[in-house]
């Protein structure tokens, strides 16, 4: 099991897996009607053997969050 310093990790299903010419997007439902969308290289979506259905976890790590109202 790999450790992470990141932690925002956030578990759930992935429910789409599309692949662009260089970029793909993931969808993961991560429960209560929450979906986070990633954009991740096609290699590492081949790498990962990405495919909807799988269990995965939503890594976060930003230095900075922005909020507006």
């Amino acid at each position: 099991m790999m450790k992470l310093s990141a932690r925002n990790q956030i578990k759930g299903k992935i429910t789409s897996v599309a692949k662009g010419q260089t970029t793909g997007h993931v969808h993961i439902d991560v429960g209560n009607g929450t979906t986070i969308h990633c954009s991740i290289t096609n290699e590492a979506i081949d790498d990962l053997a990405l495919k909807v259905g799988d269990d995965a976890t939503a890594v976060i790590k930003a230095s900075d969050v922005m909020v507006a109202k």
